[in-house]
């Protein structure tokens, strides 16, 4: 597996999509619609995922590709594979709150071991690089040349005073009483799959999940987690959260710094 290669045209395509998806999100107005799930869609999530699917294709043939926007990819998904979500928080997009975020995954047998993820309106862009190590690259984001890279890792947690990093879109009691279970000394609100990025990055400590998600939502920012030394396991039984699972539904889950006493539910 030429991890060099695949790190190198998943940062390419992020940013192609990201420059498309920023050109709708800075027109006067766009149009939004219903998809069967009744989730929103944009033609930027259309553009992107294009964008992504092609340079993918043309560059790895023989790897298979699932995303969000295609729903005849979604069958068949173990063994190794891209997993790709256009445009991840298309409702903080069509309300222009900018947490919104391209993500490009490799899974291999269960795991996601290469990830980007690029949040263009926030101008922030993480990334494992081929040895499966996480960075920030901190600009500036050209195609033509890598930027300056800052090394990912998780904080050495405080379970007195841990920070907790929780969703702009979909908080509710369930989390709050969750959250209410450990020693919190401040609180982030992200969107998106920025919320494993500030874990990855030292930001934040922990990042629990009770709601629905898809495996496009997570792999990506998994990766990034797992290549800073974090960790995402399913809520239930603590076990490591996997993919490839039939439908592509997850768990609940929380994201973590290695460190913390996971409490139980």
């Amino acid at each position: 597996m030429d991890y060099g290669k695949i790190v190198a045209s998943m940062r390419e395509l992020s940013l192609h999509a990201g420059a498309a998806i920023m050109d709708v999100y800075n027109k006067p107005d766009f149009d939004v619609q219903a998809k069967s799930d009744d989730s929103p869609v944009t033609e930027a999530d259309l553009a992107a995922d294009k964008i992504i699917c092609k340079g993918l294709a043309g560059a790895f043939p023989d790897i298979r590709i699932v995303t969000e926007e295609q729903a005849d990819t979604h069958i068949d998904t173990g063994g190794v594979f891209f997993l790709v979500d256009p445009l991840d928080g298309t409702k903080e997009f069509v309300h222009r709150r900018g947490d919104f975020t391209v993500n490009i995954a490799l899974v291999e047998n269960g795991v996601p071991t290469r990830g980007v993820v690029y949040a263009p309106a926030k101008d922030r862009l993480f990334y494992t690089d081929a040895d499966g190590r996480s960075v920030e690259e901190t600009g500036p984001h050209s195609v033509d040349a890598v930027g300056a890279l800052k090394p990912m890792s998780v904080s050495a947690p405080n379970e007195e005073a841990l920070v907790v990093v929780a969703s702009k879109s979909h908080r509710d009691q369930a989390t709050d009483d969750y959250i209410n279970t450990y020693k919190v000394s401040d609180f982030r609100s992200a969107g998106s799959s920025l919320k494993f990025c500030l874990v990855a990055a030292g930001e934040a400590d922990l990042y629990p999940r009770l709601g629905r998600t898809m495996e496009w939502d997570t792999a990506a920012g998994h990766a990034v987690l797992i290549g800073a030394g974090g960790k995402v396991v399913r809520f239930d039984d603590h076990t490591d959260l996997g993919y490839g699972k039939p439908g592509l539904d997850n768990p609940f889950f929380v994201a973590y710094a290695p460190g913390i006493t996971l409490n139980q539910g």
